[in-house]
C-alpha cells in the first residue's frame, strides 16, 4: 500500500473513530482538535499531533474534516487561519460532516481557486459503522480526486458511491437525513400514542417491527433509547434539527413546497425549545410524552 500524509481535523464521535481506523491501517496521520485533550487517544495509537490547524495541513496529501456544524465547516476551510490558506497545493480535501448543497458546491469553487481540491463525503452509519469501517459514503466532486482517494474512504465505508460533481454527495446525505428525521417522528408518534391506549410498549414494538410498520429508526430508536430510558446521544436531536431544515430546503427547491419535513422540522424545533436537544434524537418521544401524559417504557 503507498501511504498518503492524511491530516484528520475534528476528533468527536465520528471523526476519532474514522482516524483511527486510517491509523490502524497504517497511513500516516497527523490528527488536530480544538479540544487538544480529544487527540491523546489518537496520538497513543500512533497519529501525530498537531498545534494548530497550519501544522496540521502543511504536509498532507490528503485533509479530512468531520465537525458540527456547516458554519464551523465554513470557517474552518475559508477563515485566514483556514485550510484553504495554509494547505500545501494539489491537496485533497475531504469533509465528512453534513452541510447545505451551497456550501458544498462554494467550497468546491474556492479550493479550485487555491490549486486545491474539495470533495464533499458525508457519511451514514453512526458511531458504530465509523468504528467498523462499514459506513456509507456519498461522494461528490472530480472524479480523478475520488479515485485516487477511494483506498482510503474504503477504510472507511463497505458501501462508497461516488455522485458526480460538487455537492451531489451533500444532496444524497440530506435526502437520507429527510428519511431518517420522518421515520424517527413517525416511530415515536406510533409509540407514545399506542402507549397512550393502553397497549404494552414492548408488545406494540413485537408487532410493529414485525409487520409493513417496521423500520431501521423504530427498531434503532426503541430497542437502544426508549424502552430503557436511556437517551444519551448516539446522534444529537439538535443535529437531527440541522440536517432536516438543510433538507427541507433542498425539497423546497425541487419543487416540493408542501413536504412532510416542515412538520417534521417544527416538531424538532418544538423538542429543542424544551431542553432536549443535546440528548439523542429519539428523545423527541419525551415531547410527545407530555401531549399524551404516558410513558413509553418497559413493563
Amino acid at each position: 500500500m503507498k501511504l498518503q500524509r492524511i491530516s484528520f481535523i475534528g476528533m468527536g464521535v465520528m471523526g476519532s473513530r474514522m482516524a483511527a481506523r486510517l491509523i490502524k491501517a497504517g497511513y500516516e496521520v497527523t490528527v488536530y482538535n480544538r479540544s487538544a485533550d480529544k487527540v491523546e487517544p489518537l496520538v497513543q495509537l500512533g497519529a501525530s499531533r498537531a498545534a494548530t490547524i497550519g501544522e496540521a495541513v502543511e504536509l498532507a496529501d490528503v485533509i479530512c474534516t468531520c465537525l458540527s456544524m456547516p458554519q464551523d465547516v465554513q470557517a474552518l476551510y475559508m477563515d485566514e487561519q483556514g485550510i484553504f490558506k495554509q494547505a500545501k497545493s494539489g491537496a485533497i480535501c475531504m469533509d465528512f460532516t453534513t452541510v447545505g448543497r451551497e456550501l458544498s458546491v462554494q467550497l468546491g469553487v474556492e479550493a479550485a481557486s487555491y490549486k486545491l481540491v474539495y470533495l464533499d463525503t458525508p457519511v451514514s452509519g453512526g458511531p458504530e459503522g465509523a468504528e467498523r469501517g462499514t459506513l456509507t459514503i456519498m461522494v461528490g466532486g472530480q472524479a480523478d480526486a475520488y479515485e485516487q482517494c477511494l483506498p482510503v474512504l474504503q477504510q472507511l465505508g463497505s458501501n462508497v458511491q461516488y455522485l458526480g460533481s460538487s455537492g451531489l454527495g451533500s444532496v444524497a446525505k440530506l435526502m437520507n437525513q429527510y428519511l431518517v428525521a420522518t421515520h424517527t417522528l413517525a416511530a415515536a408518534e406510533a409509540m407514545a400514542a399506542g402507549s397512550a391506549y393502553g397497549i404494552n410498549p414492548e408488545q406494540l414494538y413485537q408487532i410493529l417491527s414485525t409487520s409493513y410498520g417496521d423500520s431501521r429508526m423504530l427498531r434503532r430508536h426503541v430497542e437502544q433509547h426508549i424502552l430503557d430510558r436511556s437517551f444519551q446521544p448516539g446522534g444529537a436531536l439538535k443535529y437531527l434539527l440541522k440536517d432536516v431544515g438543510l433538507a427541507n430546503r433542498l425539497v423546497a427547491e425541487a419543487g416540493i413546497e408542501i413536504s412532510t419535513g416542515n412538520h417534521v422540522e417544527a416538531v424538532l424545533q418544538k423538542a429543542v425549545e424544551q431542553q432536549l436537544g443535546e440528548l439523542d434524537m429519539s428523545a423527541v418521544i419525551l415531547s410527545l410524552e407530555l401531549l399524551t401524559g404516558t410513558k413509553v417504557e418497559r413493563k
